[in-house]
């Protein structure tokens, strides 16, 4: 029978499984930088009008063209700055980094795909363009998955452990992803604080979650000093780490370069890596780690699981 998406609204419920992270840490910190600029939606790729999400324009002006010059330079703000601005922050500290990358805008910085390998940073494909998936055929959804891991094992030199939509997934993306096969996990689900198994065509598939609440897309919301974003994230920590001491967790944090490479805005990111490198028993590490050690940790319990 063919996969399909079910909701479930129980999970692990009040007894979810010890994770026996590395070190017994209270908690599992993932920080991932979606590296986007350069897909996104542009007339440089033939789109007819200019991608203004998460920057400070907001398609107010040029509307005659569809073209807004502002916003272009936010997204190259992103590739020519703010990435470098991050990979130091990370550097600096010897910390390690996820990276959601889409295909096309590393193809675009053979510089930054070359610091990321460089780095050992971990690569979840964030898609081959900055598309909508679930507008997409899914003969065309399954051509852009194919592109994406093609793109990214020619730009930096190894194939996606995971996979991570720009926006929602479609009803089709988690079938196609299995069918392509060569991912380890994907991340397009945001009701959970652990990994679990689900059954896809008869195969174990893992899903890691993330997160848009521990992310700086606040920065274009409600947030508006680097102090509140600290505070926000820090609480967020906090909580799960108090929590770890009888049920650990993980958590992820989302970056954008063009929104937190800001010099402001990175002092932020500045305060809560140093601040989380106080815990000695806190876990920082790459997603692709975290899926490796839940499949030797808590291997798949057999056919039959969410079916």
């Amino acid at each position: 029978m063919t996969y399909a998406v079910k909701r479930d609204f129980i999970g692990y419920a009040d007894a979810p499984p010890d994770p026996h992270w590395p070190g017994s840490a209270r908690l599992a910190v993932n920080f991932v930088v979606n590296y986007e600029e350069g897909s996104e939606p542009s007339f440089a790729h033939g789109d007819g009008y200019t991608e203004t999400g998460l920057t400070e324009a907001h398609g107010g002006g040029q509307v005659k063209s569809g073209r807004d010059l502002a916003a272009e330079g936010m997204f190259e703000y992103g590739s020519r700055v703010g990435f470098w601005r991050l990979h130091r922050l990370f550097q600096d500290r010897g910390l390690p980094l996820t990276i959601f990358g889409c295909a096309l805008a590393l193809e675009a910085n053979p510089q930054a795909a070359a610091a990321i390998r460089a780095a050992g940073y971990d690569i979840c494909s964030h898609g081959w363009r900055w598309v909508k998936h679930f507008e997409l055929s899914e003969a065309e959804e399954r051509e852009h998955i194919a592109r994406a891991v093609t793109s990214l094992e020619t730009t930096l030199g190894e194939k996606p452990a995971g996979w991570y939509c720009r926006y929602g997934p479609s009803v089709n993306t988690r079938r196609l992803v299995v069918e392509h096969g060569g991912f380890l996990y994907d991340s397009d689900y945001y009701g959970e604080e652990l990994p679990f198994w689900l059954t896809v065509e008869g195969k174990p598939h893992l899903v890691v979650p993330y997160s848009l609440v521990n992310n700086d897309g606040k920065y274009v919301g409600w947030t508006g000093t680097s102090g509140q974003w600290f505070s926000y994230i820090r609480d967020a920590f906090d909580m799960l780490y108090a929590e770890g001491s009888k049920t650990p967790k993980m958590m992820s944090v989302g970056l954008h370069m063009r929104l937190i490479g800001h010099p402001a805005r990175a002092m932020g990111l500045q305060r809560l890596l140093d601040y989380m490198m106080q815990r000695k028993d806190v876990w920082i590490t790459r997603r692709v780690d975290i899926a490796r050690h839940w499949m030797a940790t808590h291997p798949y319990p057999g056919k039959g699981l969410n079916e």
